[in-house]
């Protein structure tokens, strides 16, 4: 009985080994690996053909190229971008982000390259015109942001409250809808979110005025940032600098983009015209939620059986280590799961992941210890008494639980398999906090160039009800074979 039990905790250690193993990066010959936000026009964005552009891009790519050096600009998000390069996982971050003192504690900055400012914006027709208007009423604010800072820093002065969101485009609609009275954001942001048709509009001058800056973990790649520094420099000489912020910046850019949202709203306001237009972007997120699921539910189902059946040994300390991997990988909210193994364990290794093993790493721990909780629980709920009995007619306790226990034990748990399958579906979805392109983060993206909230979260909830729809009619198949 304790070979047996040995041999479980081994196939558990094998297990963790492998995916361990699939996680380790190779090192990119003399590529770096540079975060940067989704949904932050001018400086970053997808274009109406999702390819990602704008002013922080384009100088990364045309500095690369004037000091001979390659990047991989990997499109994360804000909060995600500046998590993974304190964890190692990436080498820079060029994604708005605003110099500060406190941000110098952490990181080193390049020179300057934009200047900014913190403003609030409120709705067309509202009457705020100052910090002191909004005493007593909500302010929108984007997470991890210097405007964010600032807002904060100012906010018992003046007594308004806050509320946080990941995302630009959300925090915008926010105020659009009036949940919230205004949003603090950078100027340079909203002039052209406004121009390009927001319907907000700048309610104060610009605060707190600072500089965007290229960063890099401190003490850390500082190569990479001379390198940077050295192509600004050559990029405003030769007058490439000014021609990539005019090419988004300039009334006739801002104008055209203007005319094209218009022109493409016109032409796309329908949900057929919305689906067909992003029928690209959301296929990849839909084929990135697919074999997100696919492989979670394996893996995480191979874990919950191993682990469950570890938990009805007889065997003191295989039962507590079942007990304890249980509670604790159950206990841990997905989302926190999902950080700490993407950030978390990278910065106590130095061993880098990448988001997609994280996610299936996440999905098999949480998902796995649901899975291990009712196998263990659907074979406790035979009859004691039939295990008595095989092993009073000579079987061994593998026998009994084989040909006895397991049979009927796996009637009882299968509801619950169908149950946990839907839900490591729809946990994907969470998994877009550490920068994986799936279905959620695709429609972030496509609303933050569009902004049609309403229709474009209409269709990713239609896809996601067929696809549980199919998930749930295969599992009742499988289901009805199996009792059949």
């Amino acid at each position: 009985m304790k070979k047996r039990g040995t041999a479980i905790v081994l196939s558990l250690l094998v297990m963790f080994f492998l995916m361990s193993g699939l996680t380790a990066s190779a090192k990119a010959d003399k590529v770096y690996q540079i975060g940067t936000d989704v949904t932050y026009p001018p400086f970053e964005f997808a274009n109406d053909q999702n390819k990602y552009v704008g002013i922080d891009i384009d100088l990364m790519n045309a500095i690369a190229k004037k000091e001979g050096f390659k990047v991989n600009i990997k499109p994360i998000g804000f909060n995600a971008a500046v998590q993974s390069l304190e964890s190692g996982q990436i080498d820079g971050v060029m994604a708005g982000m605003a110099i500060t003192p406190v941000r110098r504690q952490t990181f080193d900055f390049s020179k300057p390259y934009y200047k900014t400012g913190v403003i609030i914006a409120v709705a067309k027709d509202s009457k705020i015109k100052s910090f002191r208007q909004l005493r007593g009423k909500k302010v929108a604010l984007k997470t991890g942001t210097a405007a964010a800072a600032y807002a904060q820093s100012i906010q018992a002065k003046y007594g308004f409250k806050t509320v946080t969101f990941d995302d630009s485009d959300t925090m915008y609609n926010d105020v659009v809808n009036g949940n919230s009275v205004a949003c603090f954001e950078d100027y340079p942001v909203m002039q052209y979110a406004i121009k390009t048709g927001l319907k907000l509009k700048i309610a104060t001058k610009p605060a707190q005025s600072g500089y965007y800056g290229f960063a890099v973990m401190k003490g850390k790649n500082q190569v990479l940032l001379k390198k940077f520094d050295q192509g600004l420099v050559k990029l405003k000489q030769d007058g490439t600098y000014q021609k990539i912020v005019n090419k988004y910046l300039d009334s006739s850019a801002t104008k055209k983009e203007r005319d094209e949202n218009s022109a493409t709203k016109a032409a796309n306001h329908t949900f057929w015209g919305l689906l067909k237009q992003n029928q690209g972007a959301l296929f990849k997120g839909l084929a990135k939620t697919v074999q997100l699921t696919i492989l979670g539910i394996i893996c995480a189902t191979i874990f919950g059986i191993l682990l469950g059946l570890l938990g009805v040994l007889p065997h003191k300390i295989a039962k507590g280590i079942a007990a304890t991997i249980i509670y604790i990988f159950r206990g841990l909210p997905l989302l926190v799961l999902a950080l700490f193994i993407y950030n978390g364990l990278p910065s106590l290794t130095g061993v880098k992941i990448s988001a997609f093993n994280a996610g299936i790493i996440t999905l098999m721990l949480n998902e796995g210890a649901y899975t291990a909780a009712f196998v263990k629980g659907g074979i406790e709920a035979v009859d004691p008494g039939q295990m008595e009995a095989a092993r009073s007619l000579g079987l061994s306790f593998g026998k009994a639980m084989r040909r006895i226990i397991l049979p009927q034990g796996i009637k009882i748990m299968i509801p619950s398999f169908v149950n946990q399958f839907i839900i490591t579906l729809k946990d994907t979805s969470i998994l877009s906090i550490i920068g994986i392109l799936e279905l959620t983060q695709t429609g972030k993206i496509i609303i933050a160039r569009n902004l049609e909230g309403f229709r474009i979260w209409t269709i990713i909830a239609v896809i996601y009800l067929l696809l549980l729809t199919l998930l749930t009619l295969l599992s009742k198949m499988i289901e009805r074979r199996i009792k059949g």
